[in-house]
């Protein structure tokens, strides 16, 4: 398989700067995501990869060798569209076989390949239909065989699930996951999906306007965001986000969060970080849900707040707590809070709060960038 390094890429289409300095190293035989809302460059990066797109600037390379002026054909990838791409007036077995065939293999290599790859993701028994008879997973794991017949040096998906229900992008995630580690391939993927990209990914590259926000494990991009986009986009439902100002209380160091009288003391080793940080008064904290503890009676340095919606998920419960009111825009203060479903409360009830001071996180709201 190969590694592929991307450094300093810029891709402009007219005034519109799509991907900016973009730096990098995919490994040998991993599987990175590419994740991020639509529109924010994740697609024409994996192209420019392909080459079907070329960079203003930057260089790209395979195995060590620049391949920014090879073609798509001479740069030995295996691209997966959103809209499978399959010819319907071929056969599955034809479809697959394609690729093999415009290079001139032997009819008996081609049958082999093709019967392998059939095998592996289960398709053996349709290789004689045509694709306008085949399900939505079967026509996604049909293009999947297209790209691994060949077997490429690295295989590009770009948001191969994206036209499947539910339950079929579960099983075809699984699927996809399970290819990966079996043919032992470089993967690129594509996708705006979090759940896709936090169960597939050895490592998430989160991508907003063009520029590479954050790269690292699944573990660490969901528990250690680097800024504040990262800490927003990740998440079901996502981080409580709420702007904070550092105040001095009784000679202790606290974080006042803004329009309510929560106030958060913080420990000598974030009193020292944030002193080392430079940063002024004017913050952001942030918390997620599920790392909120829920008391029905006072408790330790517990924060008493209303319930103001219920949303029953099934497997969880989300409480939506008023902490305050903004006095500028008389707009509620919430908190999304996660509970057991077996956690009884109604609409008006006062519950108590104790945050988890492990996995509260500061950012610095003029760079967006964290503080801890």
């Amino acid at each position: 398989m190969a590694q592929i390094r991307l450094e300093n890429i810029e891709k402009r289409f007219g005034d519109v700067v799509a991907v900016r300095d973009f730096n990098l190293q995919v490994e040998d035989k991993e599987f990175v995501v590419f994740l991020g809302p639509s529109g924010c460059g994740k697609t024409t990066t994996l192209r420019l990869i392909a080459g079907l797109e070329h960079p203003n600037q930057g260089d790209i390379l395979i195995d060590g060798n620049r391949v920014n002026d090879l073609s798509p054909a001479d740069r030995d990838i295996a691209f997966v569209f959103q809209f499978y791409a399959l010819y319907p007036h071929l056969s599955v077995y034809d479809n697959i076989a394609f690729p093999l065939k415009a290079v001139k293999v032997t009819k008996s290599a081609i049958d082999e390949q093709v019967a392998n790859v059939a095998k592996i993701l289960q398709i053996t028994d349709i290789l004689n239909r045509k694709p306008s008879v085949l399900s939505g997973g079967e026509m996604q794991r049909v293009a999947l065989g297209r790209a691994m017949v060949r077997q490429p040096k690295v295989y590009l998906l770009d948001e191969p699930m994206a036209n499947l229900d539910a339950k079929l992008r579960i099983d075809t995630r699984a699927e996809i996951k399970r290819l990966q580690h079996e043919i032992g391939a470089t993967t690129i993927y594509v996708t705006h999906d979090q759940i896709e990209a936090m169960s597939l990914a050895d490592r998430i590259a989160v991508i907003h306007q063009g520029l590479l926000q954050q790269i690292g494990t699944p573990h660490e991009v969901y528990n250690k965001p680097k800024s504040l986009f990262v800490a927003g986009f990740m998440g079901m439902p996502t981080m409580n986000l709420l702007d904070a100002e550092v105040t001095t209380h009784e000679g202790t160091t606290a974080l006042q969060l803004s329009h309510t009288d929560v106030r958060l003391f913080l420990s000598s080793e974030k009193q020292t970080i944030l002193n080392n940080s430079n940063s002024d008064k004017s913050f952001v904290f942030g918390i997620r849900p599920e790392h909120i503890n829920v008391s029905n009676e006072p408790s330790g340095e517990g924060i008493s707040a209303n319930v103001h919606l219920i949303e029953p998920l099934g497997s969880v419960n989300i409480l939506d707590m008023i902490l305050g009111t903004n006095q500028d825009t008389q707009e509620p203060i919430l908190l999304r809070v996660r509970t057991h479903p077996s956690y009884q409360v109604a609409v008006g009830d006062t519950i108590w709060l104790d945050f988890n001071v492990d996995q509260m996180h500061l950012f610095d709201r003029d760079t967006e960038q964290a503080i801890w």
